[in-house]
């Protein structure tokens, strides 16, 4: 089990910590002098963090690729208020070291209701040929093993182990609120668009060691392999109706709404206009729940800049808090750092056993 966490560099800043890392990115990059150094992007189940190591780099420029596990030893810091890793050693881990699940964030929901509720909305379904359609798809082995698990995204929103079941559940019980506001919307159709506007990103996607585009996905994209996907299960609902077929295909390829986004077509029917509302809506609200979960430890409630929505947040709750509770918290927050800084509370620097000088 690691002993630090990214999540844990609030507690841990300007301290040299010793800890196990996965490669999300690795980059060669020259100083001014030209020589070599490493930038890298490292991450474990709580997020992810820049890291640069400066000296010594020749020794390990070969040593690993992206998708390995490092051990590392660096200092913890802030520059342009953003934590960074400022890495001294590193070295390759063996298999026999490395607890996979220490590495990849996983959905703190239970799996198994959410796939539950799933079926509950499915059943309720009055199509019977949309109804038979999604049923293919959730009584296919293969394909709802990787439904449960697979993220909904590299790194934008619900990027973590169960995030596609959770965006998508979370997109039916919306969309079941709003078509009983719009009473002309076919909740079977919007809801099986909900149920396969993403599905692609099982393939899409890869989800071993860290979050990355398989190469099939890389060269495809989700949406296509998403109408190829469609196409064969349509193969096992005897007399599907083609209008129907032409109308899921349409909710897949506009479902990101404009064409400098990746839709080759702009929704054009209601059902497709809301999926594209109502998939944006959830992407960006799941995007402010994490930031706002990344950085419940600052004092501030303005969050660092967020680059997927291209502005800073307010963390409206904190903003509204009792400022006498604020006061309190700033008041033992400064007595703390007194504290530190006079040695009265210092911790020792967390140490791992194996690493080689």
């Amino acid at each position: 089990m690691k002993e630090f966490y990214i999540s844990d560099c609030t507690r841990h800043e300007n301290k040299i910590i010793t800890a196990n890392f996965v490669v999300v990115s690795k980059q060669i990059k020259p100083k001014k002098s030209g020589e070599p150094y490493l930038a890298l992007t490292l991450g474990d189940r709580s997020g992810q963090l820049e890291a640069k190591m400066w000296d010594n780099v020749e020794e390990v420029l070969n040593a690993f690729e992206q998708d390995d596990f490092l051990k590392i030893k660096g200092l913890v810091n802030k520059y342009k208020n953003r934590f960074q890793l400022t890495v001294h050693k590193l070295r390759k881990l063996g298999e026999s070291e490395i607890d996979f699940s220490d590495y990849l964030p996983k959905t703190t929901r239970n799996v198994d209701e959410l796939w539950q509720t799933l079926t509950d909305f499915v059943d309720s379904f009055q199509n019977h040929h949309l109804k038979s359609l999604v049923r293919a798809f959730m009584s296919d082995p293969e394909i709802a093993a990787a439904y449960r698990n697979a993220p909904a995204a590299k790194t934008l929103h619900h990027a973590y182990i169960g995030g596609l079941l959770d965006h998508v559940v979370s997109l039916f019980r919306a969309c079941d609120l709003v078509c009983r506001n719009y009473p002309h919307v076919n909740r079977d159709l919007l809801l099986t668009g909900v149920f396969l506007h993403d599905i692609g990103k099982i393939h899409e996607l890869a989800y071993n060691r860290s979050f990355s585009y398989t190469t099939r996905g890389q060269l495809l994209g989700h949406m296509i392999i998403e109408l190829e996907m469609l196409q064969a299960k349509l193969a096992q609902v005897p007399d599907f109706p083609p209008e129907l077929k032409t109308l899921l295909e349409h909710l897949i390829i506009s479902h990101h709404g404009e064409y400098e986004f990746g839709s080759t077509k702009l929704p054009m029917f209601p059902e497709a206009l809301l999926l594209h509302y109502m998939d944006d809506l959830d992407s960006k609200m799941e995007a402010m729940r994490a930031h706002f979960e990344r950085e419940a430890d600052l004092e501030s409630p303005w969050t660092s800049y967020n680059a997927s929505l291209g502005r800073p947040l307010l963390n409206s709750a904190k903003f509204l808090a009792p400022k006498a509770t604020l006061q309190a918290d700033s008041s033992s927050t400064a007595e703390a750092e007194k504290a530190e800084a006079a040695g009265e509370s210092r911790e020792e620097a967390p140490t791992l056993p194996g690493f080689e000088s």
